[in-house]
């Protein structure tokens, strides 16, 4: 008996390597996009629901990597508000990242959502944990043709909206804007999330169909379905807010690192490489328990 239980200490600790190597690599939710209005990356990711069959979307991902299923993750280090310098013409959508490249196409069926020009906006932004930093919203000029590759000239020189630090509440931040007037029609809502607890910038395309607005109060709150439309008979696609993912969102006291490279995260290493130890630091104290006396 006592060598089964020498061999099965053995075992274990043998295994807690490996059992840190798998904790390690768990993936990292730190990242985030907007789902409503909904993004070009998130209605094209494995959870678009209906968003995900359409056209657009079909040819986003025969001209994407495969690393543009990590929707979330459209992210560069180190801009430091250098976006016109770092971001070519053409590639905003895919924040001039080669795997993202099918965001930038130019056509007029994206997956959109319906709004109300001057109406009041919340923009849901979906995350896991808690980031500091400033959001910017931008709208397309008046006369932006989705069908010409987009670039920062069909964007207003200044954000129509901006939040700085907002509450990460049910894993998603929620910015409250108003849209600006006198737009109608097909536009594109762009949003720059700037980190200031990492070293990354992210950005997001919003596709959105503006009506003009009929007057002012509640009922010109916008509307929620979403179609994908050039101004033909485009097949409907309606786009709804996704769930969050966890049934709470994430203690404010939660410790997360985000590394440049790929953004892995280490609290489940920490609390799962402490209880690993306290189990193997159990099985060895038994053992010793047991041993018979000399």
């Amino acid at each position: 008996m006592t060598s089964h239980r020498t061999a099965a200490v053995g075992a274990l600790l043998g295994a807690l390597p490996c059992l840190f190597t798998a904790l390690a690599a768990q993936p990292a939710q730190a990242h985030g996009a907007p789902t409503d209005p909904v993004s070009r990356t998130f209605a094209c990711s494995p959870e678009g629901g209906a968003a995900a069959r359409s056209a657009a979307c079909r040819a986003a991902r025969a001209a994407n990597g495969p690393e543009a299923a990590d929707w979330d993750n459209l992210r560069i280090a180190g801009v430091e508000g250098r976006d016109r310098e770092r971001v070519p013409d053409g590639k905003l959508c895919s924040g001039g990242l080669e795997a993202y490249r099918g965001l930038d196409l130019a056509r007029a069926d994206w997956p959109s959502t319906r709004l109300s020009a001057g109406a009041k906006l919340t923009l849901t932004y979906r995350s896991t944990i808690p980031h500091t930093g400033t959001f910017e919203l931008y709208l397309t000029k008046e006369g932006y043709a989705p069908t010409r590759p987009l670039r920062w000239s069909d964007l207003e020189p200044k954000p129509f909206a901006t939040a700085k630090d907002p509450a990460l509440v049910d894993d998603a931040y929620r910015i409250q804007a108003t849209l600006p007037a006198g737009r109608t029609g097909r536009q594109l809502l762009y949003t720059i999330w700037r980190n200031t607890s990492t070293p990354d910038t992210y950005y997001s395309c919003s596709d959105v169909m503006l009506s003009a607005a009929a007057g002012k109060g509640p009922k010109d709150a916008p509307e929620r379905p979403a179609t994908p439309s050039d101004g033909a008979a485009a097949p409907s696609v309606e786009v709804t807010a996704p769930p969050s993912r966890g049934d709470a969102p994430p203690s404010p006291a939660t410790s997360a690192t985000e590394a440049d490279d790929g953004g892995t995260t280490t609290p489940v290493l920490l609390a799962g490489g402490a209880s690993v130890l306290v189990l193997g630091a159990g099985v060895a104290a038994t053992v010793r328990r047991r041993r018979p006396g000399r």
